[in-house]
């Protein structure tokens, strides 16, 4: 099977957009993330899937916590930004809690200890225990066949 075809089936599992954010000293370090989800309620757990090739993961594998931001539609302009698709000029605004950064008003903030890391292919899956979240209302930013969209919650 062609990587292409593979690519082209999974991007026909709409996701929510996410950024993972970690603090190394002293500076603040992010990346866009789709392959997120959560695990299990007893311990609270959740997952993110890591290129072994992605910068991020010597980072993330070093740091104690890490941060996981929800995006909204409005934050798209992140998500170009810490994808390394469009440098955003404008100033990024960060809530810290317990020293790890999240993205001010996302549609939710996870703060997770780094709980334990799992060689997958060309992948790590890291699993973070979570200890902190913030909550926002908004919509939801989507990714869909290597597109940006969101949905209406507000249809009942």
């Amino acid at each position: 099977m062609e990587d292409r075809t593979f690519r082209n089936a999974m991007g026909r599992f709409a996701t929510g957009v996410t950024v993972i954010t970690v603090n190394e000293g002293g500076e603040t370090h992010g990346m866009t993330a789709n392959a997120f989800m959560s695990v299990s309620l007893d311990p609270k757990l959740v997952l993110i899937s890591i290129d072994n090739r992605a910068t991020m993961l010597d980072k993330l594998k070093s740091a104690d916590s890490f941060g996981i931001s929800m995006l909204t539609e409005e934050q798209k302009h992140l998500s170009k930004h810490f994808a390394k698709q469009e440098v955003f000029e404008g100033g990024i605004s960060f809530d810290v809690i317990d020293e790890v950064p999240v993205l001010r008003d996302s549609l939710a903030a996870l703060v997770c200890k780094n709980y334990q890391q799992v060689p997958a292919g060309d992948h790590t899956l890291i699993l973070g225990q979570v200890e902190e979240i913030l909550f926002e209302e908004g919509e939801p930013l989507t990714f869909f066949k290597g597109q940006y969209g969101g949905i209406r919650s507000d249809a009942r």
